[in-house]
């Protein structure tokens, strides 16, 4: 890029490959960090990604060099979301009351991440409260997508995502409620996987709302291939994490999974039955179906249970565990971004309005009625197992569904709230996002004729939120059973990624 602290030639190479020369020695983690630091400050600069430097990472460096020790990223440089604990700087999750409140330890993740030689060098921004999916709040401001700046990066992790698409980070680390890894490495054309809850330590994040215990937070990495993310999960799945968090259950990285070349039995669906997805969307999942059935793999249709009930009598509920109590404290007297505003409202509306509300917009529009009453009810907790009986009476290894895109237009994200990207976290299943495709001309077109479910006004905000996203990123959702991450790592890598690139050359 003209910059003399840039050397392109590192910022080229794979994660694999980058460990290999860090570990021969032909590359220096000083010159490696030094690197991907200047690229960060070109990318953040365009498109505000960054909201904390680690200067420690100079200091470790240095100790790297002394110690002798290579672990499995020895000298590689990571960014970590901004509410993931680092010893003295904030977590902030983008909200006033937790600016100048440092953290006193770094994270499990970090601790480990450090000890197989990682650098964690910045912090990178997310939406006020971490409950939106654009990354925006009154802290930092908005962090722009790398392929349009009219459009969100995505949330929670959306940081990451604009960082790692731009190529200012090679790893990186979000967190996931609901979609927060997904939607951005959706929107930002990247890689994001979610493990399985508690496969990876907990210990030392903050959350936003209180109580949360249907949908629990999950760490998991960020990076612009699918091979990157399983070697940092086979680095992360070690002794230092089992002995540091000894609730984190001591099942290392499966390779003979991972590596197993086993033709699979696919379920694949394209709609979950609270979203219909748009016409890109749609051909994503058509594409990619075809893909992996000229690979030789089954492919079942799919009929997800239940999502509608799911998503309103126990994600919505799980996410606002408390009412959303917790959530207005925790923004009581600051300034309210502009896509938090509409959440925000939902929460201070008193019960018997919102039954009032629901009652008389149910006839307009159903989703948005049951939304609001939804919200009324406060930890409210259910079993959910129509899921995991469909999946094993049709004997699937895996599911492939859609991913949310492409990148929203800035000031949407605030108007849809609901995804049913989340019904994942509700039943704990490792999921990944791998892109496929970019949104066509003839996607474009068709979109004018989209209607969704009811066309209310949830339909019609989704359809102006794409709308003119022609050459943005489309991805795709690889889903496996809970404990079975590198089945689904597998399928991303081996099948989805691999398959597409071999297509992308013909």
């Amino acid at each position: 890029m003209g910059n003399s602290g840039v050397d392109e030639s590192i910022l080229h190479l794979t994660l694999r490959e980058l460990c290999k020369q860090l570990k021969e020695g032909s590359l220096t983690p000083a010159s490696v960090l030094y690197s991907y630091m200047e690229k960060a400050l070109e990318v953040t600069k365009e498109l505000n990604c960054i909201t904390d430097y680690l200067s420690e990472s100079q200091a470790q460096v240095k100790e790297l060099g002394e110690s002798g020790i290579r672990g499995m990223l020895y000298g590689i440089p990571i960014s970590i979301k901004d509410n993931l604990f680092y010893k003295g700087h904030d977590s902030t999750c983008g909200l006033s009351r937790f600016i100048n409140k440092p953290e006193e330890e770094d994270s499990i993740i970090v601790q480990v991440l450090k000890k197989q030689g990682a650098i964690p060098f910045v912090k990178t921004n997310v939406p006020q409260s971490l409950l939106s999916y654009e990354c925006s709040n009154p802290i930092f401001g908005s962090t722009a997508n790398p392929y349009n700046g009219n459009r969100t990066s995505g949330g929670s992790s959306g940081g990451e995502g604009a960082l790692i698409a731009g190529g200012g980070s090679i790893l990186g680390f979000g967190s996931d409620i609901g979609g927060s890894i997904r939607f951005p490495a959706s929107f930002c054309g990247i890689c994001g996987f979610k493990p399985t809850a508690n496969r990876l330590s907990k210990k030392g994040i903050k959350a936003s709302v209180a109580g949360q215990k249907t949908l629990e937070v999950m760490i998991g990495p960020m990076a612009r291939d699918v091979d990157s993310l399983a070697l940092c999960m086979k680095a992360l799945l070690c002794e230092d994490m089992f002995r540091l968090d000894p609730t984190v259950p001591p099942i290392p990285f499966k390779d003979e999974i991972y590596s197993n070349t086993k033709m699979l039995r696919i379920g694949y669906f394209e709609s979950d039955g609270y979203w219909i997805p748009n016409p890109s969307m749609r051909r994503a999942i058509r594409e990619t179906k075809q893909l992996l059935e000229e690979a030789g793999h089954t492919l079942i249709p799919f009929t997800p249970p239940k999502t509608y009930f799911a998503m309103n009598t126990i994600i919505i509920p799980g996410i606002l565990a408390d009412g959303g109590a917790s959530l207005l404290k925790r923004m009581d007297g600051d300034i309210i971004d502009p896509n938090m505003k509409q959440q925000f409202f939902m929460c201070k509306i008193p019960t018997i309005i919102k039954k009032i509300l629901s009652f008389l917009l149910k006839p307009f529009s159903p989703r948005i009625a049951d939304f609001l009453k939804a919200t009324n009810f406060c930890g409210r907790c259910r079993n959910y197992d129509e899921y995991m009986n469909q999946w094993k009476k049709q004997d699937l290894d895996v599911l492939l569904c859609p991913s949310l895109g492409p990148a929203f237009k800035f000031g949407y994200a605030g108007k849809l709230i609901a995804s049913g990207m989340s019904i994942f976290n509700l039943l704990n299943y490792p999921a990944g996002i791998v892109p496929v495709s970019k949104v066509s001309e003839q996607d474009e077109e068709e979109l004018k004729h989209y209607t969704g479910y009811n066309n209310d006004f949830w339909d019609r905000t989704f359809k102006k939120a794409v709308m003119g996203g022609v050459g943005l990123p489309l991805a795709v959702q690889c889903v496996a059973l809970p404990w079975q991450d590198e089945l689904s790592l597998r399928n991303l890598s081996k099948e989805l990624e691999s398959g597409i690139n071999k297509k992308g050359k013909s």
